[in-house]
């Protein structure tokens, strides 16, 4: 896998790991549990932003996806910055791909819950005609 396909795909799993931790019910205890968004370990469990940084922290050195290389030789420095450079760059192309996500999520459910109210309409209208053929037959 190229350089800027491992940013990328590391970038969609930070993405998906952050929506997890922070939106879905199977973390809700653990983000009650830390406080919601009245402490600062709850917000980090609450905000997808927030933990998509220290998820990006955690696995870009594990994947090797560095999308940012250090010119200066500085020794561990230069690792360091090179390693804190890239953790951003997956975090924010994260929040990018989040965007997206919700609006294909969001679009999603916008089409469901029109279809859900055709289907309403659809059983109303047809429940009044029903209800009017039977007025008309007990006159």
């Amino acid at each position: 896998m190229s350089g800027w396909s491992r940013v990328l795909a590391v970038s969609l799993v930070v993405m998906g790991m952050a929506h997890t931790i922070t939106r879905e019910r199977l973390f809700a205890p653990l983000r009650a549990r830390a406080g919601g968004h009245d402490t600062w370990l709850g917000y980090l469990l609450s905000c997808p932003y927030c933990a998509s940084h220290w998820l990006a922290f955690l696995l870009v050195p594990l994947t090797g996806a560095y999308g940012i290389d250090v010119a200066p030789r500085w020794g561990a420095a230069s690792w360091v910055l090179r390693w804190l450079l890239s953790a951003v760059l997956v975090a924010v192309l994260a929040a990018f791909l989040r965007v997206i996500f919700y609006f294909v999520d969001e679009t999603q459910g916008l089409v469901r819950r029109q279809q859900k109210s055709v289907d309403e309409e659809t059983a109303a209208a047809r429940a009044a005609r029903e209800a009017a053929m039977h007025d008309r037959r007990r006159s």
